[in-house]
C-alpha cells in the first residue's frame, strides 16, 4: 500500500479503493524517518501502520490493546490483487461474509471490523449509485431513511464532485458505537455498511454493538489482532524507506524467492 509506483510496477495507491481516499503518506514518512534514526532497520512500515491505527481508534475513545509486532515489509506491490481484495462499498453482506470468510475471519468479526467507520468520511463516489440508480432502478436504495437521504442528496448531488466527503457515522470524530445505532436507524452511509443491518446473518451483531459498546469494543479489538496476524507467505523486509523497497547487492537480486523468504527471516 505504501509504495510508489516504479516503471515496472503498478503500485496500490490507485486502486480503486484507494485512489483520492487515502492520504497522508507524508506523516508515515516523517515516523519512519524518526525511527531509522534511533533503531535503524528494526521496525517495519507494517507495523508503523497497525501501531497508528491503534493509537488512532484510542485517541478518538476507543480501545487499547497491545499489538503484536514484528511484521516484514512486502517487497512488491499489485493493484490488481489490491482492487480484488479491498471490499467495496457496494458490496452486499453475502459478498463480505464470504470475503472474510477466505481469511478466517468469522461474521462477527466482519461486523465488528466494519465498525472502524465510526471515525472518518467517505466520498459522493462511493454513495452516488445508493442515491440515483440502485441495483440498475434508477432509484434510490430504499434502505435508506428518507431525511438522511435528503441530507445525501444536498451533500451528493448528481453534478457534485464526486470527491465531497461525508461522515461515516453522527459521530465521525469519536470512536464509540454509534455508527451501529446509525445502521439501525437505516442512516449507514455506505451501501456495505447499511447492508450490514438489512441482511439477516449480520444485524444480530449490529444490534448486540449498538446497545453494547464494551461488547462492539472487545469484538473490534479480537477482529483486529486477528487482522493484524494474517501472513501473505512472501518474502519481506523492514523498508528503510516506506516508499521503496531496500536496495539489494546483486547476489540477492538473483536469489529464488524461496532463498529470499529464508533470508528475510
Amino acid at each position: 500500500m505504501l509504495l510508489d509506483d516504479t516503471p515496472t510496477m503498478l503500485g496500490e495507491k490507485l486502486a480503486l479503493s484507494n485512489i483520492n481516499s487515502l492520504r497522508s503518506y507524508e506523516v508515515v514518512d516523517q515516523v519512519k524517518e524518526a525511527l531509522e534514526k534511533d533503531c535503524p532497520g528494526v521496525v517495519s512500515c507494517a507495523d508503523i501502520i497497525i501501531m497508528a491505527s491503534r493509537d488512532a481508534v484510542s485517541l478518538t475513545g476507543g480501545p487499547e490493546w497491545e499489538v503484536r509486532l514484528g511484521r516484514l515489509d512486502s517487497l512488491s506491490a499489485n493493484q490488481e490483487d489490491s482492487n480484488n481484495i479491498m471490499p467495496s462499498p457496494r458490496a452486499n453482506a453475502s459478498s463480505l461474509i464470504d470475503l472474510f470468510q477466505k481469511y478466517n475471519l468469522t461474521v462477527k468479526d466482519l461486523v465488528a471490523l466494519s465498525g472502524s467507520h465510526s471515525i472518518g468520511q467517505g466520498r459522493c463516489f462511493s454513495v452516488m449509485f445508493r442515491l440515483y440508480n440502485q441495483s440498475g432502478t434508477g432509484r434510490p436504495d430504499p434502505a435508506i431513511d428518507p431525511s438522511y437521504r435528503q441530507y445525501l442528496n444536498r451533500l451528493c448531488p448528481l453534478d457534485v464532485d464526486q470527491n465531497v466527503t461525508g461522515n461515516l457515522d453522527s459521530t465521525p470524530l469519536v470512536f464509540d458505537n454509534q455508527y451501529f445505532k446509525d445502521l439501525a436507524a437505516r442512516r449507514g452511509f455506505l451501501n456495505s455498511d447499511q447492508t450490514l443491518f438489512t441482511f439477516p446473518h449480520t444485524r444480530e451483531f449490529v444490534r448486540l454493538f449498538s446497545r453494547r459498546k464494551t461488547e462492539f469494543f472487545k469484538a473490534f479489538v479480537e477482529g483486529m489482532l486477528k487482522m493484524g496476524d494474517l501472513q501473505s507467505g512472501r518474502p519481506g523486509e523492514v523498508r528503510t524507506n516506506c516508499r521503496l523497497v531496500n536496495a539489494r547487492p546483486i547476489n540477492l537480486l538473483l536469489q529464488s524467492p524461496h532463498n529470499m523468504e529464508s533470508n528475510d527471516k
